[in-house]
């Protein structure tokens, strides 16, 4: 698969069939987002890999828009410093890592609203550091129509030199 049928097709994943994502995919994964661009290349990143079935369980008992992690084969945790640089290169390391997961057939989505004193606790994450995102990853459990997407035509999102003169090819 090439990037943009990766990027065209990926689609968000909450529900997985138990089966464990191979340890050399999990690496492809990681090495992703180690390898994304980052502001003056700080790298500034941190990525805690949860496996152990207990755990995923309470992630996804305090993850309050993120149950499904519980069901996730793995998931890994986005640790970044507090502020723009750091939501903004957390970001993108998400992105490369869902794609090369996808492109690998295994499916992903960001979970939000997971920086709580309590998921800090559990993952041992420094208190001068926040948990931008949580990621369960595993093998979809149904067919989930890969590429149909609800966007906007291009139209409609894309401008020509100003704001508002639209962009035609």
């Amino acid at each position: 698969m090439d990037v943009f049928d990766a990027m065209k097709t990926l689609l968000a994943v909450r529900e997985y069939v138990q089966q464990p994502v191979p340890t050399d995919v999990v690496r492809r994964i990681l090495d992703a987002g180690r390898l994304t661009g980052s502001a003056m290349n700080r790298q500034h990143w941190d990525f805690v890999v949860v496996r152990q079935p207990e755990n995923l369980q309470q992630l996804g008992q305090l993850a309050p828009h993120g149950p499904y992690i519980a069901q996730a084969a793995l998931a890994i945790a986005v640790v970044v410093p507090e502020g723009p640089l750091g939501y903004i290169d957390g970001a993108r390391a998400v992105q490369d890592m869902m794609l090369v997961a996808w492109e690998a057939g295994v499916g992903s989505n960001w979970v939000g609203n997971v920086n709580s004193a309590a998921i800090k606790e559990l993952l041992n994450i420094p208190q001068d550091r926040m948990v931008l995102t949580i990621i369960p990853f595993g093998y979809p459990a149904k067919s989930i129509g890969i590429g149909i997407k609800k966007r906007k035509p291009l139209g409609e999102v894309a401008h020509a030199e100003k704001f508002g003169q639209p962009f035609s090819s």
